[in-house]
């Protein structure tokens, strides 16, 4: 298998051929510079009801690319295919998690439509760009994130509460961080909640619901932005009958550049 000693300046497609091979690593700090992806997969007979939800909850759920019924290619990366480029994939029954998967092709039916959804990872090469520290790189771990208690807007059979991805940002840089992220709506644009944790129903940021804990540092304010894991607490609360989505902080990693999706 080819190895890379820094995830950070590999290319999309060099990270990809790691994932198609089996490693299993979170994307955070992958490809700097290259967008990133959320992935929800329904049959056919849900698509609809998944798209529509997208479209009313668009800061959680921007919908950057929606494929063919039962084609796992994706206008995002030509070539790629979302079945086996992902690091972790996880499949749903009923709403109910059923395993995680490194490989999703055996279990791709014939009328699975997938959903391509903007990342927060994407925006923190351009954090990092301006000087701002981003605690779980440092320390080695997946972004943390927290079902709330801020219920998004039904859509046909789907209904489920926001998620959101929270990253300890020091108070003098807050600005700057709202700044950045505001001009990237299509990869959840800025935060959705800044300090009291409590205020979204979070009653311990030691214990996300998705991802790792990550420690702050003195100074440091608890930053939330909307999360494209937001489909998958849908998934749990509306129990569509199959669903496979990548595992929360497994990304695909895309040809597009971050910058593509700047618009400020």
């Amino acid at each position: 298998m080819t190895t890379f000693d820094e995830p950070a300046t590999l290319s999309p497609g060099e990270a990809r051929v790691l994932f198609r091979a089996g490693t299993a690593r979170p994307t955070t700090g992958w490809a700097n510079g290259f967008t990133q992806t959320n992935l929800i997969a329904v049959p056919e007979d849900w698509a609809y009801d998944v798209l529509l939800f997208c479209q009313r909850n668009p800061q959680p759920c921007p919908v950057l690319d929606v494929s063919d019924p039962g084609d796992p290619s994706t206008r995002l990366a030509p070539g790629a295919d979302l079945r086996t480029d992902l690091p972790r994939y996880r499949v749903w029954q009923n709403g109910v998690l059923s395993g995680e998967i490194p490989d999703a092709s055996g279990l791709w039916r014939s009328d699975m439509v997938a959903f391509s959804i903007g990342c927060s990872f994407t925006f923190e090469a351009a954090l990092a760009a301006e000087g701002i520290p981003l605690r779980h790189v440092d320390q080695g771990r997946n972004v943390a994130m927290y079902k709330t208690n801020r219920e998004c807007v039904p859509a046909g059979r789907l209904h489920g509460p926001m998620v959101v991805s929270m990253r300890q940002i020091p108070e003098c840089r807050i600005d700057d961080a709202v700044r950045v992220t505001r001009g990237m709506p299509a990869v959840h644009g800025a935060p959705v909640h800044i300090g009291d944790p409590a205020a979204l129903g979070i009653t311990d940021l030691g214990e996300p619901d998705f991802g790792d804990p990550v420690d702050a540092k003195p100074g440091d304010v608890p930053v939330f932005w909307a999360c494209g894991v937001t489909p998958q607490a849908a998934l749990m609360a509306s129990r569509p009958p199959f669903a496979i989505t990548h595992a929360p902080g497994y990304m695909f990693v895309t040809d597009k550049l971050d910058s593509e999706f700047r618009v400020a």
